[in-house]
């Protein structure tokens, strides 16, 4: 394979050589490589000012980040050879750190696969495309998926809006076998069934596996509140895990259904209760009818997706959490949680002690968690660390 060259300006070479993965459109010799030349989806040699070759990089030649490394090595492009590869190495750390298959198998740029998210349920795998280069190799990724998982089936889930951006329609597709609408998993131990077809991103989110096992020492015994609980992914294990009783609250009847569906599978019914609504106005409800939990979680989808959300958003987390301490008791546990990526632990934990004050409560931080291992973060690319959970302890002023 013969591959064109995009060649960078004087000194742009320095992040890339430092560990990053990126390329911004600024930085390219335009001159020299212009970037129209190229469509998306391209793979190209990287070139630094004065020639000597960096890489492999997949372009999106109209987005600020115009292209993504996928190879040092100039003998590797991306094909089925560096898929089984890159695949193959990933497996390796999962199957080191997991005993059951439930987990994320790759993560983008952190497994050096761009673009590329699998999640693996089992036989059964999910996939999410978010570029032109991966869409482009669909055909390569499922053959790679095939020799190195020999799954019973295996999803296209590519209906996010990451691939707005790239120019790319939106679709759910059976890629290979069968896919049911529900297929079981296990985490820390409770059975649940995800909605892989029409639930939210893959039908589940494996990244606060280890912020759910957390909980256990927490709710034993404990009145829990869940919110925006989804399928119950904190709510159910909480039950498990000892709680007297468990209250979800979501949006979506379709979630709560989920709810249902998973405690029933771990003989949770009598335990786990749902409010279907809008979790402020759920809030409020709680609060007037004077309801006390002892624990609540709130882990609310992103509210800040892009930096100039980043004011409404950081208002919405201090609104959300204001709210949930005022139904927590005397000496109550929040968890609280982001995926929000635009915003820092520490602004998290500085909107926790705000509320906290302004409630004339006093805050005690007692767990820090962040993403799972199978959600490994590279360390030069702050954008694959999103995850942030605070165990908080809430007590009177005094």
């Amino acid at each position: 394979m013969t591959l064109p060259s995009l060649r960078l300006k004087a000194n742009a070479d320095r992040r890339l050589r430092a560990g990053h993965l990126w390329v911004y459109s600024n930085e390219v010799d335009v001159a020299a490589t212009p970037l129209n030349a190229f469509a998306a989806g391209d793979q190209a040699i990287l070139e630094a000012a004065g020639g000597k070759p960096l890489g492999i990089v997949a372009l999106s030649p109209n987005n600020l980040i115009c292209a993504r490394l996928l190879s040092r090595d100039l003998q590797h492009p991306l094909d089925k050879s560096l898929l089984v590869h890159r695949l193959k190495v990933a497996l390796s750390l999962r199957e080191r750190l997991f005993d059951k298959p439930f987990y994320r198998l790759a993560f983008g740029d952190s497994d050096l696969l761009p673009g590329l998210v699998v999640d693996r349920f089992a036989d059964v795998l999910v996939v999410q495309l978010a570029s032109a280069t991966m869409e482009r190799h669909k055909d390569a990724i499922l053959e790679a998926l095939l020799q190195v998982l020999k799954p019973s089936g295996v999803l296209w889930k590519n209906d996010s809006a990451a691939r707005d951006a790239e120019g790319l329609e939106r679709y759910v597709a059976v890629a290979h076998g069968q896919v049911p609408e529900w297929v079981a998993l296990e985490e820390n131990g409770v059975k649940f069934e995800a909605p892989v077809l029409e639930g939210q991103k893959t039908g589940w989110f494996y990244d606060h596996r280890m912020n759910r096992a957390r909980l256990a020492p927490y709710v034993k015994g404990k009145r829990v509140l869940d919110l925006f609980s989804y399928i119950g992914g904190w709510g159910i294990q909480a039950a498990a895990f000892g709680a007297s009783e468990v209250v979800c609250v979501d949006a979506s009847e379709f979630a709560l259904d989920g709810v249902e569906r998973n405690a029933a599978l771990n003989g949770l019914s009598e335990k786990v209760a749902s409010i279907e609504g809008d979790v402020f106005e759920a809030l409020r409800e709680l609060k007037a009818a004077e309801e006390r939990f002892d624990v609540v979680v709130a882990d609310p989808p992103a509210f800040i997706k892009r930096k100039k959300d980043l004011k409404n958003g950081e208002a919405a987390y201090r609104r959300l959490n204001e709210q949930a301490m005022r139904l927590l008791n005397k000496d109550g546990i929040l968890v609280s949680a982001s995926c929000s990526m635009h915003l820092p632990e520490d602004d998290l934990q500085n909107i926790l002690l705000g509320s906290a004050r302004h409630l004339d409560r006093n805050l005690q931080l007692l767990e820090r968690g962040g993403q799972g291992p199978d959600h490994p973060v590279h360390p030069a690319i702050a954008e694959t660390r999103y995850i942030k959970s605070l165990t908080c302890r809430l007590l009177p002023n005094g």
